[in-house]
């Protein structure tokens, strides 16, 4: 994934109410029960079926540091599934999503006003369609230039053109982006 799509996944992982296992093996006994079997498991993590059951059953405690990370990236992205479901249904409904990033921003306006691209750091709340958009994207499985996209129309209206009240005509250019955060 991206740069956006991580700030999403990094944002619904925010909304969950307990924290993940701590140990290897009751983080490995998670994937198993989600996935099924230890096949799986093996394949998602690029590992033996026996170093998985190995793990399951505790004969080995400690993974390596690339290991560690693959696992509990993996653990992350399906923890407490529901919790987040509801955090994402109130954000596209209600409460619509933060956005925090420093990126160039370029733009396309009216003859005379200058579209030189220029680094900002912008945090804004745009409203729940902007949120419904992004979270339908990516459980489509958009690019990560689709999702840019959809977060610059968002920061174009609410931000550039203050909803419709200023700059009429412009387009936003969303690229070179420094980093992104998003909150809901």
């Amino acid at each position: 994934m991206g740069i956006l799509g991580d700030s999403l996944e990094k944002a619904a992982a925010a909304n969950t109410t307990r924290p993940i296992p701590k140990s290897a093996g009751a983080q490995m006994r998670f994937l198993v029960k989600q996935h099924k079997g230890t096949k799986a498991v093996a394949q998602l993590l690029g590992i033996s079926q026996r170093t998985v059951e190995r793990y399951v059953k505790d004969q080995i405690k400690r993974p390596r540091k690339d290991l560690a990370a693959r696992i509990e990236r993996e653990v992350r992205r399906r923890w407490q599934p529901k919790v987040r479901e509801k955090a994402q249904r109130r954000a596209a409904q209600t409460g619509g999503i933060t956005i925090e990033t420093r990126a160039r921003f370029g733009f396309t306006a009216a003859p005379g006003t200058t579209d030189d691209g220029r680094i900002r750091l912008i945090t804004q709340h745009l409203p729940p369609t902007y949120a419904a958009r992004l979270f339908d994207a990516q459980s489509a499985g958009a690019t990560e230039q689709q999702l840019q996209n959809i977060a610059a129309e968002g920061l174009q209206e609410i931000y550039f053109k203050d909803r419709g009240r200023r700059a009429d005509g412009l387009l936003v250019e969303f690229t070179d982006i420094d980093y992104v955060e998003l909150d809901f």
